[in-house]
Order: C-alpha cells, then sequence, then structure tokens
C-alpha cells in the first residue's frame, strides 16, 4: 500500500459552465491552448492532422507543447465519449483520466493521473510536479472560462515562474 500514494494522485474542481463547453476544452484543440498549451494539433491514427476545431476521438494522437518550455509531448487518445469522460496517455506510460459531471449550475472537473513509476525520479517530476502543474492548470481552466483571464506566465524574460 505504500507505493499507492506514489502511483496515482486525483484532483477536483468545480467550473461555473456548460457540460459541453468543458469536453470541449480539453478535446478540441482552439479550446485547450486557451488555458493549458501554447500549441496543440491532433491527428487521427493516420498521422491526418485534424482541424484545431474538431474534437478529438479514442485512437487519435496528440502533440503538446507549454509556453516557455522545450519539451513536446506525444501520446495517444484512450477514451472520448463525447459527452463527459475524456483519457489520454500522459509523461510516458502514465494515464490522466478525465471525468466530468455537472451539478448544479457547475461542472466538476476530476482528473486523475495513474500508472505513475515508484524510481525516484518518476516520484519527483511525475508524482509531485504532475500534481503541482495540474492543480495550476485546473484553476487555469476554471480562470480562463469563468472569467476570461489566463494566468499563464507568456513571457520568456520571467521564466521558471509558478504560473507558467
Amino acid at each position: 500500500m505504500e507505493n499507492f500514494y506514489w502511483t496515482s494522485f486525483t484532483l477536483k474542481i468545480a467550473i461555473k459552465g456548460k457540460l459541453e463547453g468543458i469536453y470541449d476544452a480539453w478535446t478540441k484543440a482552439e479550446e485547450i491552448e486557451k488555458w493549458f498549451l501554447s500549441s496543440s494539433q491532433f491527428s487521427d491514427e493516420n498521422h491526418v492532422q485534424l482541424s484545431k476545431s474538431q474534437n478529438v476521438l479514442k485512437g487519435d494522437l496528440y502533440q503538446w507543447i507549454w509556453y516557455l518550455y522545450d519539451d513536446v509531448e506525444h501520446g495517444r487518445i484512450t477514451q472520448a465519449n463525447g459527452k463527459n469522460h475524456f483519457q489520454f496517455t500522459f509523461a510516458g506510460d502514465c494515464v490522466v483520466d478525465v471525468l466530468l459531471r455537472e451539478e448544479h449550475e457547475y461542472v466538476i472537473v476530476e482528473l486523475t493521473q495513474k500508472n505513475i513509476p515508484t524510481d525516484d525520479q518518476s516520484k519527483r517530476n511525475i508524482r509531485i510536479g504532475c500534481h503541482g502543474g495540474w492543480s495550476f492548470y485546473l484553476v487555469n481552466l476554471k480562470s480562463v472560462y469563468e472569467g476570461g483571464l489566463d494566468l499563464r506566465n507568456k513571457d520568456n524574460r520571467f521564466k521558471p515562474m509558478l504560473n507558467n
């Protein structure tokens, strides 16, 4: 049981909005760039690039780039039901599960990252690093979709900072 803490984590946030809009925030390149990425490219399993306004489907591939980071993340969409469940590979063999549910006038976003390796580097960079990263980006998702304010630092004169 000791390794369970290191192999996964779950974060939740309530966002005032419509389920369809929050689902699109994760599954359309033009939307995910508003709160998470500087560049998002989705393609189908044959590597044909999707339109930025198109929802991804299970089996599609992604290439993601953040502001102020040189890293490029590649992965696969493993679930996309068109309504409230989105899942993708991330940080190697990890899986990120995003579940959405309506509660009153809010959409509850529940994000779980799992299959995190338990070597010291993965504990530091993935378990602790991704937890901090997802915490910030979920708050930014809320900020962008509730009020329009993007909290990300995009000025390379100020890196690294909390809000990169």
